[in-house]
């Protein structure tokens, strides 16, 4: 399972964020199979249009899942962290969508409104 975690403020639009998607599967050369974002996130136009675009499933991913994953998130936004109280909204909610065995196969890449990330479900 690959999922792409992203983040997004109110000024992004779905094909931003599609094309952000897009950019980190080439670069990471995988295909993600889930598109996870901030609970609070989940009625965006935003989110919906492009995961209807990327023919994606979206995982709503709750502040304290965020938290949790804030360890082990590789890099680091000080506007993230006073948003959302996490350094990286993208990493943490494709981490916590993978569960527990997921690692990082992309860190955070960014485009002018949005980030994201690719996690990996790793077999324990």
């Amino acid at each position: 399972m690959i999922v792409a975690g992203v983040g997004f403020n109110s000024q992004c639009e779905p094909q931003e964020l599609v094309d952000l998607v897009r950019r980190a599967e080439a670069i990471g050369a995988v295909r993600a199979t889930a598109l996870a974002a901030p609970a609070w996130k989940l009625e965006t136009a935003c989110l919906k249009t492009a995961a209807q675009t990327l023919a994606l499933p979206i995982i709503a991913i709750s502040e304290a899942e965020l938290a949790d994953m804030a360890p082990r998130c590789v890099t680091s936004s000080s506007a993230a962290q006073s948003r959302a109280g996490v350094g990286s909204v993208a990493e943490a909610a494709a981490l916590a969508a993978a569960g527990d065995s997921a690692r990082m196969a992309l860190p955070r890449i960014t485009s002018r409104h949005a980030t994201c990330a690719l996690s990996q479900r790793v077999s324990p």
